[in-house]
């Protein structure tokens, strides 16, 4: 009996060597965002969905003058999409107000503030014939 117990054992760890060692490998981490360079208009996200476009330029004027704010929000509830942009008159003042907001709250949420990214200009899509693009077989 103590044979076929060992000779079990055996197969059970020859089993489990044979799926321990695996032929795939992970994948790679992710690459790093590059980070966005200094301009005077600011990428701020985690916004509350009851954050105002007016409370957001208030509590980012505190670090210098806000020319423009803006709350991206939602076409049919009209409640923020949970991001927005805030442009300062210049880059130093946006700088402080990096500083000064990134990582804090703002009507409850904790928000993250960074340089915005420059929009890469988009190519028009080409269309196949009619305006929707679809093609129609007669």
């Amino acid at each position: 009996m103590a044979a076929v117990a060992s000779r079990a054992g055996a197969a059970r760890a020859g089993f489990r060597r044979m799926f321990s060692v695996s032929a795939f490998s992970p994948p790679p981490p992710p690459a790093a965002r590059p980070a966005a360079e200094p301009c005077n208009n600011l990428f701020v996200s985690g916004l509350n969905k009851r954050t105002t476009t007016d409370g957001l330029r208030e509590a980012f004027s505190k670090f210098g003058q806000v020319t423009e704010a803006r709350v991206i929000t939602d076409r049919i509830s009209g409640y923020s999409r949970g991001f927005g942009f805030v442009k300062y008159a210049t880059v130093e003042e946006a700088g402080e107000g990096i500083k000064g907001m990134d990582g804090k709250f703002l009507d409850g949420w904790v928000i993250f503030a960074e340089y915005a990214k420059q929009r890469e200009a988009q190519q028009p899509p080409q269309s196949a014939g009619t305006p929707s693009g679809y093609q129609y077989s007669s």
